[in-house]
């Protein structure tokens, strides 16, 4: 596991995750929200997470959420 956070960014809460009533996840990074999961993709990824360390559950969250990232976003300074 070591190859895979080289730069250490996931050892501070990164990726977080709330369930709404409706049972919609609700997945945000840095706070701001990147994906929505329901059906059978909410199942999956709510069996994934239950149970597992942190570092993992970064790591589940980083993946679900998908290539959302491109490189022209700015940061807010």
């Amino acid at each position: 596991m070591s190859n895979i956070d080289k730069n250490n960014r996931f050892d501070e809460e990164v990726f977080a995750y709330r369930v709404n009533k409706d049972g919609k996840v609700f997945i945000s990074w840095y706070g701001k929200q990147v994906t929505i999961l329901s059906g059978k993709e909410r199942d999956k990824f709510l069996a994934s997470i239950e149970g597992v360390d942190f570092l993992e559950s970064q790591l589940i969250m980083a993946k679900v959420t998908g290539n959302f990232k491109r490189g022209n976003e700015r940061n807010n300074k």
